[in-house]
């Protein structure tokens, strides 16, 4: 490349800077990962080995409890030890794999979270034929469709990025490398990729998290055709992907979306790198009956076995 890129790493600022906020930080948010480890490993491991794998809708949700921790692996480990390390540098390679590992992560996440809603729209609104059109090959394909379209978007916003000279500020106003912080340190008029960003980035999210609305307005709609019961049960499955799905966009949302500097993007931030994956297997099993019997029943004999 002809950029003229004088920087060989970038220096982080951080979330806190009083020191005494920095240990409790590290203990809190080490907490917060072993949690979103166990939490996602017992989800993935109950679905795994139980009846729970042949049906979509924890198919789907077997995929997420093993993106959560990759996902947070990408940036979590990296901002506990920066919380306690004097010298906070990455280097120029290291971000941008940070940089393409993060996108391309979340990107999966989010177009698992919208087969989801497909599977649940399915179910409720077309019943007679939900086993026929939400069948193992095409979970299959929106699973590799998800892939696909998060390693696209991270590539976008990679060579976003190593398109832009950076020539001497490398002190990085957040705990992990953003397209959107980086631009801010590039040695050139980034107002094309700043739209580029929130094009590929901002609307993305935007765009998907109406989609997801829409289709829970569809589906609360043709839920009055429904018996009580049913509605109660499908409200109930409901309600637990749409507290994921409010966790997940809304910061992101408000983090990629304009107008610059409105909040604070490193708080928000956290929302969706550390918040979401950790309550991902609480609200998915806590209020969920079968996910709750399969758990005592998978881990009941796993343990039985162990002891043996």
């Amino acid at each position: 490349m002809e950029n003229q890129n004088n920087v060989t790493e970038f220096i982080f600022l951080g979330i806190l800077m009083k020191k005494e906020k920095k240990i409790m930080c590290f203990v809190i948010f080490t907490a917060c990962y072993l949690a979103i480890i166990l939490g996602n490993f017992v989800v993935f491991i109950t679905i795994t080995y139980s009846h729970l794998m042949q049906q979509p809708m924890y198919y789907f949700l077997c995929h997420l409890s093993f993106m959560d921790p990759c996902f947070t692996s990408a940036i979590i480990p990296r901002m506990i030890g920066d919380l306690i390390s004097s010298r906070k540098a990455i280097s120029f390679n290291c971000c941008m794999i940070q940089l393409f590992s993060f996108h391309f992560l979340a990107g999966v996440e989010i177009f698992i979270l919208v087969s989801m809603a497909f599977d649940r729209y399915v179910a409720i609104c077309k019943p007679l034929h939900y086993s026929t059109i939400v069948n193992r090959q095409r979970c299959n394909m929106l699973i590799l469709v998800a892939w696909v379209l998060a390693f696209w978007h991270s590539i976008a916003q990679l060579f976003t990025i190593l398109n832009l000279p950076f020539c001497g500020p490398n002190q990085i106003d957040h705990y992990m490398c953003d397209s959107n912080v980086l631009l801010k340190l590039g040695c050139t008029d980034t107002y094309v990729a700043n739209i580029l960003v929130i094009a590929n980035t901002g609307m993305i999210a935007l765009l998907t998290f109406l989609v997801l609305v829409a289709s829970y307005i569809v589906i609360l709609y043709n839920l009055r055709k429904h018996s009580s019961e049913s509605r109660r049960k499908a409200l109930y499955t409901c309600a637990s992907h749409v507290m994921v799905v409010l966790f997940f966009f809304i910061p992101a949302i408000i983090t990629y979306m304009p107008p610059e500097g409105f909040l604070n993007e490193k708080e928000f931030s956290v929302f969706y790198t550390v918040v979401s994956p950790l309550l991902n297997p609480l609200i998915y099993t806590l209020r969920n009956n079968e996910m709750k019997n399969a758990m005592r029943k998978v881990w009941s004999t796993k343990v039985t076995m162990l002891f043996k």
